[in-house]
């Protein structure tokens, strides 16, 4: 039997009809958007992207919520953050981050560094938690244009505070940008009332849907002062020769990934029957016998947070005498278990967890996962610490 725990990486299962109605926008639908004859079929395209834009509103409130044309798609999280940063920052502008980024934040922010941006990096602390009062200090200090952080660590589920920093934001009149690839569909987001500038996410995560499919929540204000990523067909204003301006067409040229669109559509209408409390409820009760199933295995430390306060369901951890690719390899061969070891595209978060170079073993638990498959795992996991002591 496999027992799949690599929710970080991507979702799995789906919610019954996300691959259905993949699948039926193939074969049923088919038609582009705003490229046909209006026929019915076209419309009915557009009805699924439109109310796909408004069930993402509904979800992430605020300015989506009060014009869904706000809501923009892209491929995925790591384009929405390509789009808002480097459509956004211009040369002798000053960027600020956290030190436990995923690499679609740093190197983004890297390749502007080299054209004239000025990145600033603030140190978590060991359980890879921003103080607050350090970023008050970077405002107090110094100009800052742009604030972009995630909302939790990849590595180890570190929950970021993300109501202090983004009243921290508004304060010093800073747009605040998030990274919400761990967090959409898990933990509840109100952009308005968080007065964030953009919101960035991805569909097969939290969200449930299929790969291939992500966007951007944008503050109305915001979205003008930025640069379109990419131009080309919209379906709207063919006669002109430059890229409207007007939403959510700006940001969207090209023909749009709709099968995906079809899969998001119908897992966000499963997270809305279900409800995001009962998301994370499950999740974070999972988690905690998880974590104290392990978390007094000799020779085995666990990275972020003590305990389930402030962290999702997603641990990083090492054994002292067992590397952590040889550790997954083990899960994998013996009791089929799938988890991720490495650096999982965030070499700064394990520079600052402790955990670099070697990476970290990761276990990620997701909605459907059950008590029987996190028991195996404590008792694999167990055997691992017992077979390989420390030295």
């Amino acid at each position: 039997m496999s027992i799949y725990l690599n929710n970080g990486a991507t979702t799995w299962p789906k919610p019954p009809g996300v691959a259905e109605a993949v699948s039926g926008f193939i074969t049923g639908r088919g038609a582009n958007l705003a490229r046909g004859s209006s026929s019915g079929r076209d419309i009915d395209t557009l009805d699924l992207v439109t109310s796909a834009r408004m069930e993402l509103a509904s979800l992430f409130g605020g300015y989506g919520k009060a014009d869904s044309r706000y809501v923009t798609f892209t491929s995925n999280v790591t384009e929405s953050l390509n789009v808002v940063l480097k459509g956004f920052l211009r040369p002798g502008m000053h960027a600020a981050t956290t030190s436990m980024e995923h690499n679609s934040v740093i190197r983004p922010l890297r390749r502007l560094e080299s054209e004239g941006v000025r990145v600033t990096i603030l140190e978590c602390d060991r359980r890879g938690f921003l103080d607050p009062g350090d970023l008050e200090s970077l405002f107090r200090s110094q100009k800052v244009d742009l604030f972009v952080l995630s909302h939790a660590s990849n590595v180890c589920g570190t929950i970021q505070p993300l109501e202090d920093i983004a009243t921290l934001c508004r304060g010093a009149g800073v747009p605040c940008v998030l990274d919400s690839a761990q967090t959409a569909g898990v933990l509840p987001i109100d952009t308005s009332a968080l007065g964030l500038a953009a919101l960035c996410f991805t569909g097969h995560k939290g969200l449930m849907g299929p790969q291939g499919i992500g966007g951007i929540v944008w503050a109305p204000d915001f979205a003008k002062s930025v640069s379109t990523f990419i131009e080309g067909g919209t379906g709207s204003f063919s006669d002109e020769e430059t890229h409207p301006e007007k939403m959510p067409d700006r940001f969207e040229a090209g023909t749009p990934n709709l099968p995906g669109t079809a899969g998001l559509f119908a897992a966000l209408k499963w997270i809305s029957s279900t409800g995001i409390t009962e998301i994370y409820k499950r999740e974070k009760e999972l988690g905690k016998k998880f974590h104290e199933g392990i978390r007094d295995l000799k020779g085995l430390r666990i990275y972020g947070m003590d305990g389930d306060t402030g962290r999702l369901a997603v641990y990083g951890m090492n054994f002292s005498g067992l590397d952590n690719g040889t550790a997954a390899m083990e899960l994998s061969e013996r009791w089929g278990i799938e988890t991720r070891p490495g650096l999982h595209c965030a070499p700064r978060a394990h520079r600052t967890l402790g955990s670099f170079p070697q990476g970290a073993l990761r276990i990620s638990i997701g909605y459907f996962n059950t008590e029987v498959e996190v028991d195996k795992a404590i008792e694999a996991l167990a055997s691992l610490a017992k077979e390989n002591p420390a030295t």
